[in-house]
């Protein structure tokens, strides 16, 4: 029988594939679990955080239960409920390296279709601490809520539409910004988190407060009867309209939270699909027009000459690109504004408050050759002497100071208006002057004998591993020792307020100021010193990240 005559074999069916929301589960676990395998310190920060979250997430729950029957339950329920799905649309947009194992253009070069992987990145997302938290804040909602049958009912779907809505929430904000977030200016962004968070916790206290004087949580029902029909406190608000038998208003709540989510789910797709398939800056020519660097000399001509106007140039531009630098002093600028004014429109504080002003910026002179990360082996060859190592740091404080003395005045003087009390003024910019050239002083002294890296990653990632006992030396004993050498300026404003000399208070401005100036190029001097003796430390202790 010749080959023509056997007979045809059908091929062998083709084994069942596995779908891919068990492989993206399955690929979550594997990372982290590898994740955890690199280091003892990674696995027992992970533990740490995962105990504080379970402690912090059964504290809440126990709260949020004890809740149940109280007249305002429904109101605390919802707008917490509101506040976390408010945490999860902005938080990607802070921390755009959170979750490294779901940046979708990792996939791109894969045969994916958008809706099996949309089903699998969602599924997975709720892997890790953060979800785990929220589904114990979601669970201790609906029991703090649930009475009745009906209440029961619409608990079992608004837990997990609500979790559904805020991973679906976040991962659509991630995918419409990917290629913002992962761009130079996108990670500026990271630079805002340090404002937000400044002034958001100032501003709940300051709220706390208020909400204390202004007669218990009834006041805060207006804004839980707006929030409890938008989509992310809707599912968890039906609970409570279902419980009152307002069945009308909790199906519509929770068919808002089911809408939100297919429109959220849809508009994912379509940023995931124009992701992966339109073109990016890696792939296009780069035709833009040569820019025009008019003006490119007028920040020199308004500085000294010689090396003191480069390294101040170069300052300047690590304050104005530098998404490490920057985002250090947003916060120095947000803090020490918020701290002294808030406390002056609560009418408990004191235009003493200003000082911290101050001494937020004056942190920014410690551990000024950590800021230049390695590159500071291109500074470290053009120190060849205490001179030219004075210099460098001279022109550094210059540029501190630049920025500092205009907003210390400014915050001063808005502070003293507020109050409404003018006579302690002079005392607070005498003091802040005090302080500040003892922070320069000291600033840069530990930045020559406690230099240390500050890595490139991670835009929260100050100090390399191994060298935090070095950052804690640098700042906390830098700022004791500012504390002690501005005692001469503090101890005669104390007397004076002691001895109701305000009329003398005066005298400090010129004093604080002659005497912040004088300590502060004493300080400079020794630094000199010390960083041209210490070079190759300096220069090895700040390459390390």
């Amino acid at each position: 029988m010749s080959v023509l005559d056997a007979p045809v074999t059908s091929a062998a069916p083709a084994a069942p594939t596995t779908g891919l929301t068990p492989i993206f589960v399955s690929l979550k676990l594997t990372l982290l679990r590898n994740g955890l395998r690199q280091s003892s310190g990674r696995r027992a920060v992970f533990v740490v955080s995962l105990v504080f979250t379970l402690l912090l997430a059964a504290a809440q729950v126990l709260g949020l239960v004890l809740l149940r029957g109280n007249g305002h339950a429904g109101t605390v329920v919802v707008l917490l409920t509101g506040v976390v799905a408010l945490g999860w649309a902005v938080l990607p947009l802070f921390f755009p390296s959170g979750d490294d194992t779901l940046d979708p253009t990792r996939l791109v070069m894969l045969p994916l279709r958008p809706e099996p992987l949309i089903r699998a990145l969602l599924v997975s997302s709720m892997i890790g601490i953060g979800p785990l938290f929220t589904l114990c804040l979601v669970v201790g909602s609906v029991l703090a809520l649930a009475h009745g049958a009906a209440g029961i009912v619409f608990a079992v779907f608004a837990v997990p539409l609500t979790m559904l809505l805020c991973v679906a929430l976040s991962r659509a904000v991630t995918t419409a910004n990917v290629r913002l977030l992962n761009s130079r200016k996108g990670r500026d962004l990271a630079v805002l988190s340090g404002l937000v968070i400044a002034v958001g916790i100032q501003f709940v206290n300051f709220g706390a407060q208020r909400l204390g004087q202004a007669g218990g949580l009834s006041t805060l029902d207006p804004a839980a009867g707006v929030v409890r029909w938008l989509p992310g406190a809707s599912a968890v608000a039906s609970v409570d309209a279902a419980s009152d038998g307002s069945y009308g208003a909790a199906v519509a709540q929770l068919l808002i939270t089911v809408a939100a989510l297919a429109a959220l789910m849809w508009m994912w797709q379509r940023s995931l699909v124009r992701l992966m398939t339109s073109p990016d800056g890696s792939t296009l020519a780069a035709a833009e027009p040569a820019r025009e660097k008019s003006g490119r000399g007028r920040l020199s001509a308004l500085l000294p000459e010689g090396r003191t106007a480069t390294v101040m140039q170069r300052s300047l531009r690590y304050v104005a690109r530098d998404p490490k630098t920057k985002a250090a002093w947003v916060t120095a600028l947000a803090v020490g504004a918020i701290v002294p004014l808030l406390n002056a429109v609560q009418g408990t504080g004191s235009v003493y408050f200003a000082c911290f002003a101050a001494g937020m910026l004056g942190m920014q002179m410690y551990n000024q050759f950590g800021q230049d990360t390695s590159a500071f082996w291109m500074v470290a060859l053009t120190i060849s002497s205490p001179r030219d190592a004075y210099v460098e740091l001279r022109a550094r404080a210059f540029v501190l100071l630049l920025l500092t003395l205009p907003f210390t005045l400014i915050v001063c003087a808005v502070t003293a208006a507020v109050i409404g009390d003018w006579r302690p003024l002079p005392g607070a910019l005498g003091l802040s002057f005090a302080l500040l050239g003892s922070m320069l002083a000291t600033g840069a002294v530990a930045s020559a004998l406690f230099p240390y890296s500050i890595p490139q990653e991670g835009a929260f990632k100050n100090v390399v591993p191994g060298q935090g006992g070095l950052a804690w030396i640098s700042i906390l004993g830098g700022m004791l020792a500012a504390a002690l050498l501005a005692a001469p300026v503090i101890v005669p404003t104390i007397w004076m307020h002691v001895t109701d000399r305000h009329d003398a208070l005066w005298l400090l401005v010129p004093g604080g100021l002659a005497y912040g100036a004088l300590v502060g190029w004493a300080g400079l001097r020794i630094a000199a010193r010390r960083t041209a003796a210490r070079l190759p430390e300096i220069l090895a202790a700040v390459s390390k990240g």
